[in-house]
């Protein structure tokens, strides 16, 4: 018997499509009533792209079950859903995840890696392309129809209503004050819901310059809305969480100094904001070499230091991806992020993200003498000691590692450690793979030392 229904298959689907088409109906209802208003007229869009939405997601699990039944190779399949990767993407441990999966995961308040239950340093999301080629390569060759996510993203697109609608806001970024704190708002909510709106940003070489038109037109920061810089400030994160924006929203001129500007002044939201944008535009390795040379580490270490709760993990999770590149980690440590850092950690105050870009540090010389200099050796041994984090004692051990080896002095304190508490000789036996090297390593150094001085 032929299938007469859109949604016709998983029970989930239909329940859901069901759901929808009623909640269509009452919002049609409303709108169609003589107190009807613009509101009711977004919900009955809202509900439309909803079941558009649902029929797109219908369509790619019914192709996905057709692959099932080949021999898919294994790395094609996504850990959480054991089906072919449609988007595969990168999670912080380098493990590849279907997105839409992932992000479910990530969504339900999960910050740890399915597959090896390590914690993760951040959430941003790498596409795996060379997976993603692979894929697309094996179903040729196996006369299979897949859609490429970007394709899928289009054919879910907006209307032209829709793309007026973008660019008359952009337009009243250049009147009077009150239409851009209106246009600002909007445009941040729409940027925040809408993926399709953030895409639009691409279209353009003059979109980004006209949504920030108000901000890079103030002669001061006191000329500056609080309200207006902190919506505009939020929209620039929502466009760059869209992977074709990163490079455009990064190389356009104005934006990083207004991000800089961000940092120092404005609400707490809008300098947190303005951490986080900076964060998920340092997903590139280009960016991450722009912003550094830009000076915005500086304004991310005042913050840091600043303390303030609601902005310290946007700004801690911006300087480990910056610090990932070599010439930031010698910007890093010449605007004084060792001290910053070490004293937050001494205060145990955010000790995971900070260890973690200590450890980072710690391959430049200049961060390795600064460690030494400022006490960093029986702060980090207190921490293995206390912490019940695995990645947190192999941070820890790696650090110290570095320290001691670069200077003979800190051997005493390490050798009184040893003596008092066996801090080492534990993780030699019970840490990560990486930390019981590190250990042992410096343990052979104790030891070696003790023996020398028997033979004498």
């Amino acid at each position: 018997m032929a299938k007469t229904e859109v949604f016709d298959g998983d029970p989930t689907v239909v329940t859901k499509a069901i759901e929808l088409k009623k909640e269509l109906v009452e919002a049609i209802a409303v709108a169609d009533s003589e107190n009807f208003n613009e509101e009711a007229i977004d919900r009955v869009a809202q509900k439309l792209r909803a079941l558009k939405d649902l029929e797109l997601k219908r369509t790619v699990s019914a192709r996905v079950k057709e692959t099932s039944s080949l021999a898919c190779p294994e790395e094609f399949r996504c850990p959480l859903s054991k089906e072919l990767m449609r988007d595969p993407v990168i999670v912080a441990t380098g493990q590849t995840y279907d997105r839409p999966f992932i992000q479910r995961w990530l969504k339900a308040g999960h910050r740890t890696c399915p597959r090896t239950q390590q914690v993760l340093l951040h959430t941003l999301l790498t596409p795996n392309l060379l997976i993603r080629e692979m894929i697309t390569q094996w179903c040729k060759s196996h006369e299979i129809q897949w859609s490429n996510p970007i394709q899928l993203s289009n054919e879910n697109g907006i209307t032209e209503a829709d793309r007026d609608h973008f660019i008359s806001l952009l337009e009243r970024m250049s009147s009077t004050l009150s239409d851009q704190k209106d246009a600002a708002r909007e445009l941040r909510l729409l940027t925040k819901r809408m993926p399709s709106f953030r895409a639009l940003f691409a279209e353009s070489l003059d979109a980004i310059p006209q949504l920030l038109n108000p901000l890079s037109q103030c002669r001061s920061q006191s000329d500056v809305h609080p309200d207006l810089q902190e919506d505009l400030i939020t929209t620039l994160l929502n466009l760059s969480i869209h992977d074709n924006n990163k490079k455009s929203v990064a190389e356009t001129p104005m934006v990083v100094p207004l991000l800089m500007d961000a940092l120092r002044s404005g609400t707490i939201e809008t300098r947190s904001n303005a951490a986080a944008a900076l964060f998920t535009l340092s997903a590139l390795d280009s960016n991450k070499a722009l912003i550094g040379k830009s000076g915005a580490l500086k304004p991310l270490i005042d913050l840091l230091e600043e303390g303030h709760p609601l902005a310290m993990k946007d700004v801690a999770s911006a300087l480990f991806n910056l610090c990932i590149i070599q010439e930031n980690k010698a910007r890093a440590v010449r605007d004084g992020a060792v001290r910053v850092i070490l004293k937050k950690i001494m205060n145990r105050v955010l000790v995971d993200e900070l260890l973690a870009i200590l450890a980072i540090l710690s391959s430049n010389p200049k961060a390795v003498e600064e460690m030494g200099e400022l006490g960093a050796v029986p702060y980090l041994l207190s921490v293995i000691r206390e912490s019940s984090c695995p990645r947190n004692k192999e941070n820890c051990i790696a650090i110290l590692h570095t320290v001691c080896f670069n200077d003979r002095a800190k051997w005493k304190e390490m050798r009184e450690e040893e003596n008092t508490y066996r801090t080492i000789s534990q993780l030699a036996q019970n840490g990560t793979l990486r930390a019981r090297r590190k250990a042992s390593g410096i343990l052979e150094r104790l030891n070696r030392a003790v023996n020398l001085t028997h033979t004498a």
